[in-house]
Protein backbone atom coordinates (compact mmCIF):
# COMPACT_ATOMS: atom_id res chain seq x y z
CA UNK A 1 0.00 0.00 0.00
CA UNK A 2 1.48 3.31 -0.95
CA UNK A 3 1.92 6.03 1.82
CA UNK A 4 -0.33 8.29 0.33
CA UNK A 5 -3.09 5.35 0.24
CA UNK A 6 -2.07 4.69 3.38
CA UNK A 7 -2.83 8.46 4.44
CA UNK A 8 -6.27 8.28 2.91
CA UNK A 9 -7.27 5.61 4.84
CA UNK A 10 -6.92 7.45 8.09
CA UNK A 11 -9.40 9.89 7.11
CA UNK A 12 -12.28 10.64 8.95
CA UNK A 13 -13.83 12.98 7.11
CA UNK A 14 -15.34 13.33 3.50
CA UNK A 15 -13.63 16.19 1.43
CA UNK A 16 -15.08 17.80 -0.92
CA UNK A 17 -13.76 19.96 -4.31
CA UNK A 18 -15.06 23.73 -4.56
CA UNK A 19 -14.48 26.89 -6.86
CA UNK A 20 -13.66 29.51 -3.96
CA UNK A 21 -12.02 32.17 -2.81
CA UNK A 22 -10.00 32.00 0.58
CA UNK A 23 -8.56 34.76 2.40
CA UNK A 24 -5.59 33.83 4.79
CA UNK A 25 -4.50 35.90 7.46
CA UNK A 26 -1.91 35.77 10.30
CA UNK A 27 -0.99 39.00 12.46
CA UNK A 28 -1.13 41.71 9.77
CA UNK A 29 -0.37 39.15 6.61
CA UNK A 30 -2.93 38.20 4.36
CA UNK A 31 -2.65 36.32 1.22
CA UNK A 32 -5.66 35.56 -1.26
CA UNK A 33 -5.94 32.07 -2.42
CA UNK A 34 -8.28 29.50 -4.09
CA UNK A 35 -9.44 26.41 -2.52
CA UNK A 36 -8.90 22.74 -3.19
CA UNK A 37 -11.04 20.98 -1.06
CA UNK A 38 -12.49 21.26 2.31
CA UNK A 39 -14.21 18.86 5.08
CA UNK A 40 -15.50 19.16 8.62
CA UNK A 41 -12.02 19.37 10.04
CA UNK A 42 -10.05 21.62 7.24
CA UNK A 43 -8.86 23.01 4.43
CA UNK A 44 -6.62 22.70 1.10
CA UNK A 45 -5.82 25.90 -0.60
CA UNK A 46 -3.20 26.36 -3.23
CA UNK A 47 0.12 28.52 -2.03
CA UNK A 48 -0.08 31.84 -2.64
CA UNK A 49 2.91 33.08 -4.99
CA UNK A 50 4.42 34.98 -1.92
CA UNK A 51 3.74 32.43 0.69
CA UNK A 52 6.44 31.89 3.19
CA UNK A 53 6.94 29.31 5.69
CA UNK A 54 5.13 29.96 8.48
CA UNK A 55 4.37 25.49 10.01
CA UNK A 56 2.73 25.22 12.71
CA UNK A 57 1.58 28.15 13.00
CA UNK A 58 -2.20 29.62 13.57
CA UNK A 59 -4.36 31.90 10.70
CA UNK A 60 -7.86 32.72 10.21
CA UNK A 61 -8.89 31.35 7.08
CA UNK A 62 -12.13 33.22 5.29
CA UNK A 63 -14.28 30.76 2.42
CA UNK A 64 -16.56 32.45 0.09
CA UNK A 65 -18.40 29.92 -1.78
CA UNK A 66 -18.66 30.89 -5.33
CA UNK A 67 -22.37 31.34 -6.41
CA UNK A 68 -23.41 31.30 -3.30
CA UNK A 69 -23.93 34.02 -0.20
CA UNK A 70 -22.41 31.59 2.17
CA UNK A 71 -19.16 32.29 4.05
CA UNK A 72 -17.05 29.79 6.10
CA UNK A 73 -14.54 31.57 8.89
CA UNK A 74 -12.00 29.04 10.76
CA UNK A 75 -9.36 29.03 12.74
CA UNK A 76 -6.95 26.94 11.67
CA UNK A 77 -3.40 25.46 11.97
CA UNK A 78 -0.86 24.22 9.38
CA UNK A 79 -0.28 21.07 9.15
CA UNK A 80 1.62 20.60 5.85
CA UNK A 81 3.07 22.56 2.82
CA UNK A 82 3.48 20.44 -0.14
CA UNK A 83 4.55 21.51 -3.89
CA UNK A 84 1.79 24.09 -4.74
CA UNK A 85 -0.75 22.90 -1.57
CA UNK A 86 -1.26 24.23 1.59
CA UNK A 87 -3.03 22.02 4.53
CA UNK A 88 -4.87 22.83 6.94
CA UNK A 89 -6.30 21.59 10.50
CA UNK A 90 -9.46 23.33 11.88
CA UNK A 91 -8.91 24.52 15.35
CA UNK A 92 -11.97 26.37 15.86
CA UNK A 93 -15.16 27.57 14.19
CA UNK A 94 -18.18 29.81 14.93
CA UNK A 95 -21.76 28.42 14.78
CA UNK A 96 -22.59 30.33 11.71
CA UNK A 97 -19.56 28.86 9.71
CA UNK A 98 -20.18 25.39 11.19
CA UNK A 99 -24.02 25.65 9.98
CA UNK A 100 -22.91 26.57 6.83
CA UNK A 101 -20.31 24.00 6.20
CA UNK A 102 -22.60 21.02 7.51
CA UNK A 103 -25.00 21.77 4.84
CA UNK A 104 -22.44 21.90 2.20
CA UNK A 105 -20.89 18.66 3.35
CA UNK A 106 -25.12 17.08 3.47
CA UNK A 107 -25.41 18.15 -0.32
CA UNK A 108 -22.24 16.75 -0.86
CA UNK A 109 -22.98 13.59 0.58
CA UNK A 110 -26.11 12.36 -0.31
CA UNK A 111 -25.95 9.88 2.92
CA UNK A 112 -27.28 10.35 5.87
CA UNK A 113 -25.46 8.35 8.27
CA UNK A 114 -22.28 8.86 7.09
CA UNK A 115 -22.49 13.21 7.19
CA UNK A 116 -24.07 12.30 10.95
CA UNK A 117 -20.83 10.02 11.78
CA UNK A 118 -18.76 12.73 10.36
CA UNK A 119 -20.64 15.58 12.59
CA UNK A 120 -20.01 13.30 16.19
CA UNK A 121 -16.53 13.29 14.82
CA UNK A 122 -15.78 16.64 14.63
CA UNK A 123 -17.42 17.27 18.04
CA UNK A 124 -15.97 14.57 19.82
CA UNK A 125 -12.56 15.77 18.55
Amino acid sequence: MSQQAAHSDKRQFSRFAFDSSVILEIDDKRWESSLIDISLKGVLIIKPEDWSDNSGKNFKVSIYLDNSDLEINMDVKLVHAENDHLGFHCETIDLKSVTNLRRLVELNLANEEVLEREVSNMIAT
